[in-house]
């Protein structure tokens, strides 16, 4: 039982599938296996006003209270909150070029971008993805949908590595797109000063 756990999240055996969905799929679905079923959820509903019902209306829905006092049916309306927004910033620099065991830095990084997307739209939360070197290469901002994972996926099996890594520049030009507080989620082999990166992430911890 061990032993086929450890299967769904060995590099070598997820590098050998043929898509970055089935990556992200497999490490996924292998890591859910072993949870027992969580309380939390992607999002909440917040109650936000009473209508009149009408045909094709989820019965669910409609407040028998409302229709104790008033003698018709009415149906609650609710207000979408997503309480997650996860931002993933992922480093394609030069030295994620670097392999061992046949496998780059970079595209460990990649299929761990690809299975905390695939896992924070399964659960009904938002997630975008950000490429950098030295700077933002490509924004995908926060999306909850299966075309937008379609989208981050497409995204994340053409990346090569590329220049010099500057992670402070990045992470400051990422706060520009962020309006909200969300989940900063940073893949990077940290070659960069240290004292930089350490600077651009407590600026970061206060901008989200």
């Amino acid at each position: 039982m061990e032993e086929s756990k450890k299967g769904y999240i060995d590099p070598l055996i997820v590098a050998k599938l043929s898509t970055m969905l089935l990556k992200a799929r497999f490490v996924v679905e292998g890591f859910i296996a072993g949870l027992h079923q969580s309380p939390y959820r992607g999002f909440s509903l917040e109650f936000a006003q009473h209508r009149e019902y009408s045909p094709g209306d989820e019965t669910r829905h409609v407040d028998w209270k409302v229709y104790g006092r008033k003698d018709k049916y009415f149906v609650k309306q609710y207000q979408e909150e997503t309480n997650l927004k996860g931002y993933i910033l992922l480093d394609i620099s030069a030295s994620m070029g670097y392999k061992s065991k046949e496998i780059t830095k970079l595209q460990y990084g990649s299929y761990l971008a690809a299975s905390l997307a695939f896992l924070m739209l399964k659960q009904q939360d938002s997630v975008g993805l950000a490429t950098f070197d030295e700077k933002i290469k490509k924004y995908i901002p926060p999306r909850q949908s299966k075309g937008h994972l379609s989208l981050i996926l497409e995204e994340l099996e053409k990346l090569i590595p590329s220049s010099q890594t500057g992670i402070n520049r990045s992470l400051r030009e990422l706060g520009q797109y962020t309006k909200r507080r969300g989940l900063i989620i940073l893949i990077s082999d940290l070659l960069d000063e240290q004292e930089k990166v350490v600077n651009a992430l407590k600026y970061f911890r206060f901008k989200t």
